[in-house]
């Protein structure tokens, strides 16, 4: 499975920005996905995931109430609005898709994308 994260970009503090992560290779489907952050100098941590029917999701408390995940398996990809952006949003923002819900740590997952860059400015 390859996946592919875009949308990240530079915006000002209280904007919005769409994520956007497609896979190829094979459907995603049966996988839970999730979304992981990596600011400068600080360890990659995990933000939200949702489950492979998109009935369920979890948040980090710092997003929960601003970021919203969604996925389309037709289509095969998962999206991460993230709206009232905060310049402590600012990170390289990772997808990745796994087998268990609720799992944050990221060796749990089995597959990455690239990573897009977000930057909030205050």
């Amino acid at each position: 499975v390859q996946l592919q994260a875009s949308g990240g970009g530079l915006v000002q503090a209280g904007d919005s920005l769409r994520l956007s992560c497609a896979a190829s290779g094979r459907t995603i489907g049966t996988y839970v996905a999730a979304w992981f952050r990596q600011a400068p100098g600080k360890e990659r941590e995990f933000v939200t995931c949702i489950s492979w029917t998109g009935d369920r999701t979890y948040y980090v408390d710092s997003v929960e109430g601003r970021f919203t995940l969604s996925r389309d398996n037709a289509k095969n990809t998962v999206d991460l609005q993230m709206n009232s952006l905060k310049p402590e949003d600012t990170a390289v923002y990772y997808c990745a898709i796994g087998s268990t819900y609720g799992v944050v740590s990221g060796t749990s997952y089995d597959y990455w994308g690239q990573g897009t860059e977000v930057t909030v400015s205050s």
